[in-house]
């Protein structure tokens, strides 16, 4: 039973005594889960949540339940180091302050209780993972301790802390920002009763079976089938598909669609997190309770060369029996330089990355990105604008030609905001035809427009609104459409006085870079480039030959994004994922590493481990050639560094450098390396 530690206004701070890890992560899980719960911290090194809530006694009253009585299935939990909090690091940095003016006896028991957490985490390390940097952190700060420096101990310490608090706060608020984007569901829903009436319900009330009333701009809050009512759907952000889609009795629908035009009825087939963007909610939420698989390459190097300083200054103290010289090969830190170098190697990169409009998150998604050998895109918005574009004007008329006919539907279309209908409006503005007098424009929600032209009656639409509604056939243009859709495109027929007018062909804008980026990454080494999209299948495999793609996945519903991510992961792939939807954000945490488009949903950018803040394709070229410049410049600054170092090692070992000049030496290298990278990225810059 978790105890209140600490209570203000509006704020709890939770302490769960030695309770396992896995316990506290379901009960921070619980607890995020209720409405009014604005933020929840786990601090694992002190078995403590703190809540901020909205003050509510009743909301106060269910935090306190599910923290002692969670889920049995929480989700998976995330091994991560240990928390720091600005406590820690205020305390540190006074304990620095206060070593400089107190007496000497007093700033020893001062720096030993200030020190000794971080010395026992190094035991821990060393006695569970071996030699890891943790210990020479360890050591760094013991050393100066045992010696007397206590200021010089504490400063360490110091800065030990804050890169702490700046990587647990920074984590936590992306997961944050991420969690709070899932919060979508609504308040309250439209259900029909038996005698017809619409009464306002709570949705978590909903348990299937339910007829929900849907309107005009409205999202459809659970997955179902309609019963009543026509509209246009915008399902865009759930599966990606460029097009809203005509929806009438019998069609399904998904949850976190839109309806654009019309209104529905809709019976509840699969509500909450059974949903589709329910999975997709879990999913990214489950993800976010994994460990990280990629441990950045810096850490990994500084890692194995530990033991090399350890092992020599256990040897030189066997042989010689020398403090003075085990001084002196402890400072040489072969990881210091790697552990600095690193940083600003990579920190340099994604400051230049910014200004060529990237944003790159952190320094392990620069480091994936240089290792990537596949690129997955999402058609819609990364290879393509979200807009059409007019391909093809057939004239079925002997009395119209093209003009005449982008005239006729654009004037009845610019009325509609379809997307079909603005692809002939943006073509006719961009022609300059005048624009042709109607009477009143009737809509045919999920099927087309109708109006009169000079005594003329003309319609335009689907084939279904005018061949089986409107009974216009267009049986002889039969082979036309046949080709037309074997080449992807969609099509829009136009009907005058129930005769066919013109027939319309459409494909997604592709951006114009397109073919030169992903001729670029083939050059910068990128082996397969494959394509994930919602459309059918023969738009899909139309669009994937026209790039010269590797392979395309067509038909695909939001979760199997990810399930073909983690496929070709587990065949070997190292894989960057680039969408822009919210149907995109399982795949964006599957993939090594996760790119968003500068317009992607707020969802997808908060998912991504870099976002293009240019809305330009050819960035993400940019990005690729930057990495491995980047780890190519680590790499060389970590064989410099050993180089330099052995010397120096060999140096101390032999007594040749007193601790003072190894000191010196080693410090110089230190600092050479750092210039080195801030001049390899000012170039890459310039």
């Amino acid at each position: 039973m978790p105890t209140i530690v600490h209570e203000m206004p509006r704020r709890l701070r939770l302490k769960f005594g030695r309770a396992p890890a896995s316990r506290l992560a379901a009960a921070a899980a619980a607890v995020r889960s209720l409405a009014g719960v604005r933020s929840v911290r786990m601090v694992s090194a002190c078995g403590s949540l703190a809540v901020a809530y909205d003050g509510s006694a009743a909301l106060r009253g269910q935090i306190l339940r599910l923290a002692a009585n969670p889920p049995p299935e929480p989700p998976p939990v995330a091994c991560q180091p240990p928390a720091s909090d600005g406590a820690g690091v205020a305390l540190a940095a006074a304990a620095v302050a206060a070593s400089l003016v107190l007496p000497r006896p007093a700033a020893a028991v001062l720096t030993f209780a200030n020190v000794a957490g971080t010395v026992w985490r190094g035991i821990e390390a060393a006695i569970r993972h071996g030699m890891k940097v943790e210990v020479l952190d360890a050591l760094a700060i013991s050393l100066p301790t045992l010696r007397g420096e206590y200021a010089t101990a504490n400063f360490t310490r110091f800065l030990v802390e804050l890169a702490g608090y700046i990587e647990s706060t920074t984590v936590e608020r992306s997961d944050e920002l991420l969690r709070s984007l899932l919060h979508r569901a609504p308040d309250d829903v439209w259900v029909e009763q038996d005698d017809g009436e619409l009464r306002q319900v709570p949705f978590a009330s909903l348990a299937g079976g339910e007829r929900l009333a849907v309107g005009l701009g409205e999202t459809v809050p659970v997955d179902g089938t309609v019963i009543a009512g026509d509209a246009y759907v915008d399902q865009s952000a759930v599966t990606g598909e460029s097009l809203p889609l005509p929806r009438s009795p019998g069609d399904a629908v998904l949850a976190g669609s839109i309806v654009t035009e019309g209104r529905l009825l809709v019976r509840a087939e699969r509500v909450g997190s059974a949903t589709t963007t329910g999975r997709i909610a879990r999913y990214i939420q489950d993800a976010l309770e994994r460990p990280a698989e990629i441990q950045s390459v810096s850490d990994a190097l500084a890692d194995r060369r530990v033991g090399i300083t350890l092992a020599s200054a256990a040897g030189v103290f066997a042989l010689t029996r020398d403090w003075r010289r085990l001084e002196s090969v402890f400072m040489v830190d072969y990881s210091c330089t790697v552990k600095l170098g690193t940083p600003i190697a990579l920190k340099t990169a994604m400051y230049n990355a910014a200004r060529n409009g990237c944003l790159v998150k952190s320094g392990p998604a620069l480091e994936a990105l240089a290792g990537v050998d596949t690129i997955v895109f999402d058609k819609t918005g990364t290879l393509t604008h979200n807009t059409l574009e007019v391909t093809d004007i057939c004239p079925l008329s002997p009395e119209v030609d093209e003009a005449g006919a982008v005239a006729m539907v654009a004037s009845l279309g610019e009325h509609t905001s379809h997307p079909i209908a603005r692809a002939v409006v943006d073509l006719a503005r961009s022609r300059r035809l005048a624009h042709i007098p109607h009477e009143d424009v009737n809509f045919i929600v999920g099927h087309g427009v109708e109006s009169r032209i000079g005594g003329d009656t003309v319609r335009f639409g689907s084939r279904h609104y005018l061949e089986d509604d409107e009974n216009i056939s267009f049986a002889r243009q039969r082979a036309l459409v046949a080709d037309f859709q074997a080449a992807g495109k969609s099509l829009l027929y136009a009907a005058r006085n129930r005769r066919p007018l013109a027939v319309f062909a459409l494909r997604d804008r592709l951006r114009g870079e397109s073919p030169q980026t992903i001729a670029r990454l083939r050059a910068l080494g990128i082996r397969r480039i494959v394509m994930i999209t919602g459309d059918h299948r023969a738009k899909a495999l139309a669009f994937g030959e026209a790039l010269g793609l590797d392979a395309v996945h067509y038909e695909q519903q939001p979760e199997d994004k990810a399930g073909i991510i983690a496929q070709l992961r587990a065949d070997g792939a190292r894989i960057a994922y680039v969408g822009d939807g919210v149907n995109d954000g399982p795949a964006l945490m599957a993939a090594d590493v996760g790119i968003a488009m500068p317009r992607a949903a707020d969802i997808a950018r908060a998912t991504a481990d870099i976002v293009l803040t240019e809305d330009r394709l050819d960035r993400l070229a940019d990005m690729v050639a930057l990495s491995q410049q980047t780890m190519k410049l680590i790499h060389s600054n970590f064989r410099v560094a050993v180089g330099a170092n052995t010397a120096i090692l060999a140096g101390a070992a032999g007594g040749v450098l007193p601790a003072l000049t190894t000191a010196t030496l080693h410090n110089g290298v230190t600092i050479a390396v750092l210039i080195r990278s801030l001049i390899a990225g000012s170039r890459r810059a310039a």
